[in-house]
């Protein structure tokens, strides 16, 4: 697999699982809402959800990896999925590592300065 597959692979899934601490930061960056009203949010969705938003995100990875294991590799049935399941394993483990890594990149990397910039969070 190349690094574009995965990225491709991995991106909506880790965005989806980053949605609790993303959606304050875009209500502020929009101008939708106050920095207050953003904080608040922010507490409660992190606090209360991420673990719903972490399970929707491993929805939409394990949907985008079937995809990618149907569509680009050709493999449609059982006796197909028999022969070559050292090919995907190594897919979903590779796709499930570099996606762990992203998502914590991501949302306590990237959105938490994001967030501090812009003072939603301290």
């Amino acid at each position: 697999m190349r690094f574009k597959e995965i990225v491709r692979i991995m991106g909506i899934p880790v965005v989806v699982a980053s949605l609790c601490c993303f959606t304050p930061i875009i209500i502020v960056l929009f101008g939708l809402g106050s920095v207050a009203l953003a904080g608040s949010l922010a507490d409660s969705l992190y606090g209360d959800y991420k673990w719903a938003f972490r399970l929707g995100g491993l929805v939409f990875l394990g949907l985008s990896v079937l995809s990618y294991i149907r569509r680009q590799k050709g493999i449609c049935t059982l006796d197909e999925a028999k022969k070559r399941r050292n090919e995907i394993f190594n897919i979903i483990f590779i796709t499930l590592t570099v996606a762990i890594i992203g998502y914590f990149v991501w949302l306590y990397v990237v959105l938490e300065y994001i967030g501090k910039f812009l003072h939603i969070w301290s």
